[in-house]
C-alpha cells in the first residue's frame, strides 16, 4: 500500500514538472517578447524625440526669419508715416513693403505646418517640400505625440517585466517544494502574475501600435 502512494505520489509529481516546466517555459518566451518590445519600442521613442527637437528648433529658425522680415516692415512703415521717405520713393518703398508682407505671410504659413504637420493644415497651406515633394512634413507637435505615447508604453512594458520576472521566480520555487500545498500554491502565484504581466504586455503594445 505505501508503496503503491509512492509510484502514485511521483507520477503526481512528474505531472506537476513537466505542467510547471511548460508554463515556465511559456512564460519565458513571453518575456523575451515583452523585452523586445520594449527595446524596439524605447529605440523608436529616442527617435521621436530627437525628430521633435529638430522639428521645433526649424520651427525656431523660421520665427526668426519672420520677426527680421517684421521689424524691416515696421521701421519702413514708420518712417513712412513720420515723412522720411522722398516722394518718388514711395512706389518702390510700397513694392518692398509688399514683399515683406508677402514673407512674413510665407513665414507664418511655414511655422504652422512645421509645428502641426501638412495633414493637419491642410493642401492650401503646404509650403515645405520634403525631398521635392509637399504635404510629407510630419509636425514636431506630432512628434511630440508619439514620443509620449511611446513613453507611456515602456512604462508599461517595464511593469510587465517586473510581474514575468516575479512569476518566473515563483515557478522556479515552485519545482523544488516537496508539499503539495505550498507547491500548488508558488504555482498558483506564478500563473496570477504571469496574467498580469501577460495583460500589462498586452497592452504595451496595443499603446506602442497606437491601437
Amino acid at each position: 500500500m505505501s508503496e503503491t502512494k509512492d509510484a502514485a505520489g511521483r507520477e503526481t509529481g512528474s505531472r506537476f514538472e513537466l505542467l510547471c516546466g511548460v508554463t515556465i517555459a511559456i512564460l519565458a518566451a513571453l518575456l523575451a517578447i515583452n523585452e523586445l518590445g520594449s527595446g524596439k519600442f524605447g529605440g523608436d521613442e529616442i527617435a521621436a524625440r530627437n525628430e521633435a527637437t529638430k522639428g521645433y528648433s526649424w520651427y525656431g529658425s523660421k520665427s526668426l526669419k519672420e520677426n527680421l522680415a517684421e521689424g524691416q516692415r515696421d521701421l519702413l512703415l514708420a518712417l513712412r508715416a513720420a515723412g522720411a521717405i522722398a516722394p518718388e520713393k514711395t512706389s518702390a518703398v510700397q513694392g518692398t513693403l509688399d514683399r515683406l508682407e508677402g514673407e512674413i505671410d510665407r513665414y507664418s504659413r511655414e511655422k504652422q505646418e512645421i509645428l502641426m504637420g501638412s495633414e493637419a493644415v491642410g493642401k492650401e497651406n503646404w509650403t515645405q517640400a520634403v525631398d521635392g515633394q509637399l504635404g510629407k512634413v510630419r509636425g514636431a507637435k506630432q512628434w511630440d505625440s508619439e514620443s509620449d505615447r511611446l513613453d507611456r508604453a515602456g512604462d508599461i512594458f517595464d511593469t510587465a517585466t517586473l510581474f514575468l520576472q516575479l512569476c518566473l521566480v515563483l515557478g522556479a520555487i515552485s519545482l523544488i517544494m516537496k508539499a503539495p500545498g505550498r507547491r500548488n500554491a508558488f504555482f498558483t502565484a506564478m500563473l496570477i502574475l504571469g496574467a498580469a504581466g501577460i495583460g500589462f504586455s498586452a497592452r504595451a503594445f496595443s499603446i506602442a501600435f497606437n491601437l
